[in-house]
């Protein structure tokens, strides 16, 4: 607004100059022909002075709204982009899934997370098909990266999911290449890890080894990835070795994935019941 209140004086003044200039210039021209011409050419002149502040206003307003229109249609287009950009993610991610049901000798159903609650012990994940499509307690969760956590809850439409960041959490796991067996469970004093405890001190270790479901105790079915080994460490005073795990599967990333409809064999769970109370 500055620009253009001290535009409008530049005019006013060139306009008042212009019109004494004019009045003296009539007044000793007039008088002849040659005055009249002279006239008309410093006329001419005076006016295109005028004109100019005047057309720099104009120029001034219309690249203010030029300015504004691009403006507008530069978020336009990234809005677009980034909708783009989503959906190929969405489909990336759809693709793996794909690809991982036909590497499972168990029905998969797809799903996708709805709510997550983490950053707390009682982490847990809420997932968008429960009963009415076969779900039960104690269905691995799965994505193309590797086991997620296992179903503890299943409504009719919906299911809870507990994740292996829990506290709660105590699975058979092996390592991929000797198939040495442990027991996995969360990490809580550095919650982005777990730990496998109980692994033979006689089993050679290294980091980046693969750990895997044990398909022992009838939980899970055996071969699902669950991370990869990045440090380790006897125990003292025992005969094995505690292994600290990276998982595969992120939470705080995690949007959809497979549960595995495998349900355990109660016979032999109910057998194992039977054995340990023989003990008691």
């Amino acid at each position: 607004m500055r620009f253009l209140q001290f535009d409008t004086d530049g005019i006013s003044h060139y306009f008042h100059t212009f019109i004494v200039l004019l009045f003296a210039l009539i007044l000793a021209f007039t008088r002849s022909q040659d005055g009249l011409n002279s006239l008309r050419a410093i006329t001419v002149i005076a006016a295109s002075i005028l004109e100019e502040p005047v057309s720099n206003v104009r120029v001034y307003r219309n690249a203010l709204k030029t300015n504004a229109y691009l403006q507008q249609q530069n978020i336009l287009l990234q809005d677009e982009l980034s909708k783009l950009r989503s959906i190929e993610k969405e489909n990336q991610e759809l693709k793996s899934l794909l690809r991982l049901e036909e590497s499972y000798n168990y029905p998969l159903q797809i799903t996708r997370v709805v709510t997550k609650q983490l950053n707390t012990l009682n982490n847990s994940l809420s997932v968008n098909v429960g009963s009415n499509k076969g779900i039960q307690r104690g269905m691995p969760l799965i994505n193309s990266d590797g086991l997620i956590g296992k179903v503890i809850l299943a409504a009719s439409n919906y299911s809870q999911v507990m994740p292996l960041s829990h506290p709660l959490i105590r699975e058979s796991a092996q390592i991929q290449d000797s198939k040495a067996n442990g027991i996995i469970t969360w990490d809580i004093s550095s919650p982005s890890y777990l730990i496998m405890d109980f692994v033979p001190k006689t089993v050679t270790i290294d980091t980046g080894m693969v750990i895997q479901t044990s398909g022992l105790g009838n939980e899970f079915p055996a071969g699902i990835p669950i991370g990869q080994v990045v440090d380790f460490r006897s125990q003292e005073g025992t005969n094995t070795q505690q292994l600290k795990i990276e998982p595969f599967s992120k939470l705080n990333e995690v949007s959809e994935g497979f549960i595995v409809l495998f349900t355990s064999d109660t016979s032999l769970v109910q057998l194992n019941n039977e054995f340990n109370q023989l003990f008691e």
